[in-house]
């Protein structure tokens, strides 16, 4: 789906291209995970690199400072990932949140490089823990850091500055130059002053644009202004804008996001990771007339992220309400606000403005469908629902021994998908025809890989993949004399 992108057009007096010299080998846009690896592989290669991150120092490292895990595969047992997890596994599990909406070499290398950055990154500083509790048994799949996503970052940040790595904080990419796909340099605020630095490649690895509720809603219309943007508030899509109007190759339906269903009183920006509900699959889930509307016990472990943030999205004013009962409370991540919690579901009705008849009429019938047969609350038992619509196909227990405990969902964007076309080494295209020397990793060319849904721990696995494969490509550019 092609969309309309103005040009961004800043003050472009300072511009001389082909003039001046160069100061930086590889210039790097952005400051997230796959901007960092991307840094840090330039560096190792022996280029001098600038790092140009928008936010301010506190709160550098985009998205990535949200993250848990990384999805990795591998063979045998390797630090804390447990068992194996091969090549097809891995790639049938993102056909399942995809539905086939990839490209399937860009997946597959994606895929199969994942096991060399394991080692990478130990190497870089980063550290490993075991899965944490309520994560449904990830240990086989997703490498957990110790600290989070924010050490991780600090890391690679300590790294790039012990390679002798020029970092700039608060500095706004105002336009990035090319000229018949090739760039010349990047034109940047720094402290309300603009500079035109030319550089002999570029990394462009500035995220999507979730944080732009103009542009989210030019795609799905005026719904986007109630949603909630988990992710960065610096992630607001000028780069892409400015070099998808340049005429770098499209990819991706602007549509498409990470969107999960997180609580309400969430912050409208960069909420995080601890924003999440995690209670749905034990809950039922209705909207603001009180109906359900979709299966809460569908297969979570692929999917649960991927498609409860666009199902409330789709609700009367994008707003939706999980209430589970006692038996529940203790079968998920403890949340990081309170629940709404009463002794009758007459209360929870009043607590949450629910129309008390519907809700009421909602939850019996849900009870009344609910069959017998033992409950698992790790593993996809079956225990479903006969005689409603929808079905509930796993954990159907009825709602029904107080104390109850409500949560208030809205949609929750962590990044966009829609981006650069590139190649098997990070390339951007203009026309079908790879550039000299520019690259894209991370978010911004995830749409290639990521054309719908999500897979837990797969964008950090993007990000370092393409990340590595673009900056080892800059570097090598660089050094090359070309």
């Amino acid at each position: 789906m092609d969309i309309d992108l103005p040009k961004i057009t800043p003050d472009t007096s300072l511009i001389q291209v082909g003039q001046g010299s160069i100061h930086y080998d590889v210039i790097v846009v952005g400051g997230g995970n796959a901007a960092l690896c991307a840094a840090i592989r330039a560096a190792e290669a022996g280029a001098s690199v600038a790092v140009f991150e928008r936010a301010p120092k506190e709160y550098r490292g985009g998205n990535s400072r949200h993250t848990r895990n990384f999805r990795c595969m591998h063979g045998t047992p390797k630090g804390v990932l447990t068992d194996s997890y091969g090549e097809e596994e891995f790639y049938d599990d993102l056909l399942k949140v995809t539905k086939g909406n990839t490209e399937e070499d860009l997946a597959r290398l994606t895929i199969r490089e994942s096991e060399a950055c394991y080692e990478w990154m130990l190497k870089q500083g980063c550290f490993f823990q075991e899965s944490l509790s309520g994560t449904l048994s990830l240990s086989r799949t997703n490498a957990f850091f110790l600290g989070g996503g924010k050490a991780l970052v600090n890391a690679y940040y300590n790294r790039l500055e012990s390679l002798g790595a020029a970092i700039f904080y608060q500095a706004t990419v105002l336009d990035v130059v090319i000229r018949e796909r090739k760039f010349d340099g990047v034109l940047v605020d720094l402290d309300g002053t603009q500079h035109y630095q030319r550089g002999r490649a570029v990394v462009l690895a500035s995220g999507g644009f979730e944080a732009d509720k103009d542009w989210l809603a030019s795609a799905w219309g005026d719904a986007a202004r109630n949603f909630l943007i988990r992710g960065t508030p610096y992630n607001t899509g000028e780069v892409l804008k400015g070099v998808l109007a340049g005429g770098a190759d499209q990819v991706g339906d602007p549509t498409q996001c990470h969107a999960v269903a997180i609580d309400g009183r969430a912050p409208e920006y960069d909420g995080g990771i601890v924003t999440r509900v995690d209670c749905v699959p034990f809950s039922v889930v209705v909207n603001n007339d009180g109906h359900r509307f979709y299966d809460e016990g569908e297969d979570v472990w692929p999917k649960r992220y991927a498609i409860w943030g666009r199902l409330v999205a789709k609700q009367p004013n994008q707003v939706a309400y999980a209430i589970i009962d006692s038996k529940s409370k203790d079968l998920f991540m403890p949340t990081v606000f309170s629940a709404t919690v009463t002794d009758s579901l007459d209360d929870m009705a009043q607590q949450l403005g629910l129309p008390k008849d519907q809700f009421l009429a909602t939850v019996k019938e849900f009870n009344e469908s609910c069959q017998d047969g033992e409950f698992y609350p790790t593993e996809l038992d079956g225990l479903r629902t006969s005689g409603t619509t929808p079905e509930k196909t796993n954990w159907a227990r009825p709602i029904d021994t107080p104390p109850f405990f409500g949560y208030e969902l809205r949609p929750g964007v962590t990044f966009t998908y829609l981006g650069f076309r590139v190649g098997h080494d990070a390339k951007v295209s203009f026309g079908d025809v790879p550039s000299e020397n520019v690259w894209a990793a991370g978010e911004i060319m995830a749409g290639s890989i990521l054309g719908e849904g999500y897979l837990a721990g797969f964008g950090m696995t993007i990000g370092t993949v393409f990340g590595r494969i673009a900056g080892s490509g800059a570097g090598a550019y660089a050094k090359s004399g070309a």
